[in-house]
């Protein structure tokens, strides 16, 4: 008798536990249904998207760029401030104080359409960077389901164990102790199989306002990005190679990585919907890829320093 008060004990403390700890992860998850990462308010951009014609744009302001880099053109075409350097270049040529402050004047209108660039992509990383701590927030939420109930298994698998045992010492029939230790030894070994599941416990994760959705499709405009950022990530001049778009590039990244080469499972999954139950490994990979758009919408900054840099000759 005292083997199973023992055994009562330490396993009420170890349910105790568990339960308590879920508790406190279902107390937490009601905070991450709602995502308290978009804008309280939808700002409405009024610029369109700039030309994609690159090698036009390059073409009509060929007299420019021995001082500035093709990609400090196309953003200041971006920008609508082309017509501004044009006109920098040519008051320059007259060094009177009239010319000097029409020229300070121009290049303070440049630096304020480039300070509200450099905001809405600070604005964007920020939304992506929030998205993927609340994204995590939820996986470890599931990473804490299977936890428990691997360990509430393990626990019964025990329990069996224990309970065939002392079963087995209490009977004293051959016939009956064998079978008792067969029969525990079968269901301690079909708890611990139940433990491989692969998949494991979902949650349900909505996300209407999905940035992910709309890299994915890549279409012409999107209304969830300003203008100027959604061209910066689109125009093939703007990535390393110049072959696909920063976002083209990312894209076939998350085929390969996330989705194994199946564009089917990828245009199906649950992360480019407007949300639904998510896995574990689901959660992981969203989390991952947020984090990954956060990093490339913060290299758009360094296009943007170069510009500066150019500017600056340019006024002295």
């Amino acid at each position: 008798m005292k083997k199973f008060f023992y055994l009562f004990t330490v396993l009420s403390l170890m349910t105790s536990c568990v339960s308590k700890k879920n508790q406190v992860i279902q107390q937490n998850i009601l905070t991450l249904k709602d995502s308290y990462c978009k804008a309280p308010f939808k700002y409405n951009y009024n610029n369109k998207l700039p030309s994609y014609n690159s090698d036009s744009i390059l073409t009509a302001n060929k007299d420019i760029k021995g001082m500035f880099t093709d990609q400090s053109i196309l953003i200041l075409n971006a920008l609508n401030n082309l017509d501004d350097v044009h006109k920098i270049i040519e008051l320059k040529k007259d060094s009177s104080l009239q010319s000097q402050v029409k020229v300070l004047q121009l290049k303070t209108k440049i630096n304020s359409r480039i300070t509200i660039a450099l905001t809405e992509l600070d604005a964007v990383a920020a939304e992506f960077d929030c998205e993927g701590e609340r994204v995590a927030q939820i996986g470890n939420y599931v990473d804490n389901l299977n936890s428990s109930r691997n360990n509430k298994l393990i626990l019964y698998s025990i329990i069996a164990g224990a309970a065939s045992s002392i079963a087995g010492g209490i009977v004293k029939s051959d016939g009956w102790d064998n079978a008792i230790g067969i029969t525990g030894g079968v269901l301690g070994a079909g708890l611990g199989l139940a433990t491989l599941n692969p998949k494991g416990k979902k949650v349900e994760f909505i996300h209407q306002r999905n940035l992910l959705r709309d890299i994915w499709r890549e279409k012409l405009e999107s209304p969830n990005f300003p203008p100027f950022i959604w061209y910066m990530y689109t125009e093939k001049k703007f990535s390393n190679r110049e072959e696909r778009s920063i976002i083209g590039n990312m894209k076939l990244r998350w085929l390969h990585y996330q989705f194994d080469d199946n564009k089917t499972a990828a245009d199906q999954s649950v992360i480019f919907s407007d949300g639904g139950y998510y896995r574990a490994d689901d959660l992981h990979n969203r989390a991952a890829m947020l984090n990954q758009m956060q990093s490339a919408t913060r290299t758009i900054n360094q296009n943007i320093n170069y510009l500066l840099l150019d500017l600056d000759k340019l006024i002295l």
